[in-house]
């Protein structure tokens, strides 16, 4: 193990088991970067109050941006026996500078430095992850723009149900995108207060300037209380929420896009190169990209729900058990991450078996509502068009008779309201453009939504 950034007081050596079992440098190096520059925002104002001498804290800023540069240009290479990335990063200073870097701890405590690091880069990924969810959004928007009058039957319990445009159902996937931005977007009010100076859990007695780390870190506030600041991870799991929600909706996409890939549905053709094939079987085509999305999303939930078992026992403030919320944070947004950067190719190679859908959509099934909102506007309660209707798919639709083959005189044994007009409301198109409520699917309406989307999403 290497030097520790304490241990004075110790009589003994840790086990090296402890070693080994304590050890965070596996996952946190990753946060290298934002530890250095809370080092060097600490620095410039330890030497700026007089706590340290300036000339130590030019030094310890100079030694701590050649590392930097290091780890920018990815030459930086962490040490697997150091304890933590705050340790590896001291040792890496004293390595350049010398006894100048003893002063970067002052007024410091590694329990709101990691606060500082984790926020830090929580900052630049929530930018990340927003801007992900948009480019998936723009490529929905682009495949429902380049399919705008495709009609496919949409379902209910997975029974058949309605017809609706394909772009009308695409903008649903847009809509729970956008709350899915907005939640990650939310989130960083709460990640954006700076908790550097809070030190172990009680502050400090030196003159320190919070006012003015918070402002060389770009942070919209300081924290209120030095106990909550160190012992507070509400804006981990409020990122996990999101992101499990995120990851959610992500499957809900991928399970549709399955089903219409299938035989059965045989909607949609997904390209090759981002399917997969059987060891056995030769003829398989396989969508095991959006299965893969649907099974780490169990993952993903399991994160959240890790960090939520970990936090709910601890007593205030800071507590070992606090480590072991990185390595579940930074699952949750790397897979996420990588789930938004696959589903736009995928989208952007999706051919849709237009022949297949037009044939299901013939369906009358589908126009049942249609014909019960006909008699309505003829002045007949719901429930007697109901139940007309309802017969009219007995006698008919279930015995494989369309509506349509029906006499004028046969549809008068129904309800002398019927005319020979009701026919016309019996296709695909008519019944998508009845629907004239806010929000539905008729194409009107549909292509408003894009333009507003289009807008929207630059």
């Amino acid at each position: 193990m290497a030097k520790k950034l304490w241990g004075s007081r110790f009589q003994k050596k840790t086990n090296v088991l402890v070693d080994k079992f304590t050890s965070s440098i596996s996952y946190d190096y990753r946060l290298a970067k934002y530890d250095i520059l809370g080092s060097i925002a600490h620095a410039t104002m330890l030497g700026k109050q007089k706590i340290i001498p300036v000339a130590d804290a030019n030094a310890i800023v100079k030694g701590l941006s050649i590392i930097l540069k290091d780890v920018e240009n990815g030459k930086f290479k962490p040490n697997f026996q150091a304890e933590d990335i705050h340790s590896n990063i001291q040792e890496l200073l004293e390595n350049k500078i010398g006894k100048a870097s003893e002063r970067l701890h002052t007024a410091r405590s590694r329990n709101d430095q990691i606060v500082l690091d984790i926020k830090l880069y929580l900052k630049d990924e929530v930018v990340v992850l927003a801007g992900g969810i948009s480019c998936l959004q723009k490529s929905i928007l682009d495949f429902a723009k380049k399919n705008i009058n495709v009609i496919v039957p949409s379902y209910t319990h997975l029974q058949v149900a309605q017809c609706v445009l394909l772009a009308h159902h695409l903008l649903a996937y847009i809509e729970f995108l956008e709350r899915d931005k907005e939640r990650i977007i939310d989130a960083s009010k709460r990640i954006d207060s700076m908790p550097l100076g809070s030190c172990a859990l009680s502050g400090t007695g030196l003159n320190i300037d919070r006012e003015f780390v918070r402002k060389q870190l770009g942070f919209k506030s300081v924290t209120a209380n030095s106990i909550d600041s160190v012992s507070d991870r509400d804006f981990v799991i409020e990122v996990l929420a999101g992101l499990s929600i995120t990851a959610v909706h992500l499957s809900r996409i991928a399970e549709d896009l399955i089903l219409w890939s299938t035989k059965e549905f045989n909607f949609i053709d997904i390209d090759f190169s981002f399917c997969t094939g059987s060891s056995i079987m030769p003829h398989k085509k396989n969508p095991d990209v959006l299965e893969l999305i649907r099974g780490y999303t169990g993952n993903i939930i399991g994160d959240l729900s890790s960090v939520l078992v970990l936090m709910k026992g601890l007593p205030l403030s800071y507590n070992r058990d606090l480590q072991l919320d990185k390595p579940k944070l930074f699952d949750g947004i790397d897979t996420v991450k990588n789930m938004l950067e696959i589903l736009p190719q995928i989208f952007g190679n999706i051919k849709i078996n237009k022949d297949v859908v037009a044939k299901r959509v013939m369906d009358e099934s589908l126009f049942s509502v249609d014909v019960v909102e006909y008699l309505i506007r003829k002045g007949l309660s719901y429930r007697q068009a109901h139940d007309i209707v309802g017969k009219m798919v007995k006698d008919c639709l279930d015995k494989g008779k369309n509506i349509s083959s029906l006499s004028n005189s046969d549809l008068k044994k129904y309800s002398d309201k019927f005319n020979p007009d009701v026919k016309k409301i019996l296709n695909a198109w008519a019944s998508i453009s009845l629907k004239i409520s806010s929000g539905s699917t008729n194409p009107r309406l549909v292509s408003a939504q894009i333009r507003a989307w289009e807008k929207k999403l630059g």
